[in-house]
């Protein structure tokens, strides 16, 4: 029962740490919310981790591999990074990143998240050293997973070509350099997001 009310108080706090992230007051008590989400997601992953930790050996993390682990949490990473990109998507429409401070505040929280699921991802590493972390099957999910993101990165490239390639000047006025530069670090997420989700499905559709 105990752990069943930590797992959902690590929901709820995760939830509205992603609501800070995607919809909330650009600051509260004079602090930036984008850091403070940033800070609330590592302590809630952190503290999912030690949680699992504890289960008995039974329980589901012996149902669960390494990479499969790694996989979900991944995906859950990218696909915030991913819906806060999309949501401030705005900031970037307006004159240079060097005279824009709303523009250089998204992109030092997205940076803030990419080094803390690197961080996350060298935790989780070490919290499975000693145990077999990648077999055969383990190679086979990665490479077909990698394969899907290379098409789509591919497919985002081509698409934002053509539209930008065949679209009179005087209706690109929506599309000025930041905007071109975010949509192609949005491209670069897409497809990190379609590699961990294919790899996380894989793993799930093994186990049943």
């Amino acid at each position: 029962m105990r752990q069943r009310w930590l797992f959902t108080a690590l929901l709820l706090v995760g939830a509205a740490a992603t609501w800070l992230l995607l919809a909330g007051p650009d600051r509260v008590l004079g602090i930036d919310t984008g850091n403070l989400g940033v800070f609330a997601l590592i302590t809630v992953s952190w503290a999912s981790l030690i949680a699992v930790s504890r289960l008995p050996q039974d329980g589901i993390e012996s149902a669960v591999s390494p990479g499969e682990w790694r996989a979900w949490i991944a995906f859950a990473f990218t696909a915030v990074i991913a819906a806060y990109a999309i949501t401030h998507v705005g900031a970037f429409q307006g004159p240079p990143l060097w005279q824009n401070p709303d523009a250089q505040r998204v992109g030092r929280t997205i940076a803030l998240m990419v080094i803390a699921w690197i961080i996350l991802f060298a935790v989780l590493r070490q919290r499975w050293h000693g145990r077999v972390q990648e077999d055969e099957r383990d190679r086979e999910i990665e490479a077909r997973a990698s394969e899907w993101a290379r098409v789509a990165l591919s497919v985002l490239a081509i698409a934002l070509a053509v539209l930008l390639g065949f679209t009179p000047s005087d209706r690109l006025e929506w599309a000025p350099p930041p905007v071109i530069a975010h949509l192609i670090v949005l491209a670069l997420i897409a497809a990190s997001l379609i590699e961990y989700g294919y790899t996380a499905l894989a793993y799930w559709r093994d186990r049943h």
